[in-house]
């Protein structure tokens, strides 16, 4: 049957095609969880979503987060551009300016105000140090030593993420990493007063090779905290991504008066029209 189809930019920085792309199959409904793991190899994108009637009374649609090869409990790309697609076909939320999403990973809270859209970022299923062992696979995999590596931790708010802190945002563009052992966020400082606050990039391995990912919510929200609670940070700040390949990624880290940390970011339609599933 035909259901409407988007694909969106998300984290773009004022015009399309800079962010990353994520395609929104809008009539989810029906679906098997194989048909929707098949489209999403299929449309070869980092994620591709399912837009589902909530299951709970407490939310206002619920999503499923597919990559190529493995469906996701959360990712925070997939969550705006979702957000996004839902009320651009007509989504109306239960509270004005808040969208809840349920996911996987449960309930996932999304500002929609005139500013745009920011997710709060779940609480980490995972933290603290990194283990020794994983740790020198990590650094020998990105191509750098020890002494490279400012700090490490467990960062992990559903995907997995290790975060591992470099000396400056320079250090983070060199990287040319081999194959990757886990989940990688690394993230440098740019010089104070520079337009953006940090340079981030996010390995992960795929069918034996090493992927990069264009921007990262999930990783920038975790990343964030991380940095927030660590004092290497001060919000608001914005954090860019994808400079390495060819993208132009913004994301707007900010904390709210409940001190919940939020990820923002420009999301643009870039195709709409029915897919055939």
């Amino acid at each position: 049957m035909l259901r409407r189809f988007t694909q969106v930019d998300v984290f773009a920085s004022g015009r399309p095609y800079t962010g990353n792309a994520l395609a929104v199959v809008v009539d989810g409904d029906g679906l098997s969880t194989q048909e929707m793991q098949s489209f999403a190899r299929w449309t070869n994108l980092s994620e591709t979503t399912f837009l589902l009637p909530p299951t709970t009374g407490e939310a206002d649609y619920r999503v499923r987060i597919f990559t190529p090869d493995t469906e996701l409990p959360f990712a925070g790309h997939p969550t705006l551009g979702s957000c996004h697609a839902w009320l651009e076909a007509g989504g109306k939320p239960r509270t004005a300016g808040l969208v809840v999403q349920e996911c996987g990973a449960g309930l996932v809270h999304v500002d929609a105000t005139d500013a745009g859209l920011a997710f709060r970022t779940p609480p980490l299923i995972r933290s603290g140090p990194v283990e020794e062992e994983l740790l020198d696979q990590i650094v020998e995999s990105l191509g750098i030593t020890r002494d490279d590596v400012v700090d490490a931790e467990w960062i992990d708010n559903g995907p997995g993420w290790v975060g591992v802190l470099l000396q400056d945002a320079e250090a983070v563009l060199a990287l040319r990493p081999r194959m990757v052992p886990h989940d990688i966020g690394v993230a440098g400082p740019y010089p104070e007063g520079s337009p953006c606050a940090f340079e981030v990039r996010a390995f992960f391995p795929s069918q034996g090779s090493t992927v990069e990912d264009p921007v990262t919510g999930s990783l920038n929200g975790s990343l964030a905290e991380w940095l927030l609670r660590t004092g290497r940070a001060k919000a608001p700040y914005v954090a860019a991504q994808g400079t390495a390949i060819g993208r132009a990624g913004r994301v707007d880290i900010t904390v709210g008066s409940d001190d919940a940390v939020r990820v923002g970011g420009e999301v643009i339609t870039c195709v709409t029209g029915h897919v055939e599933l």
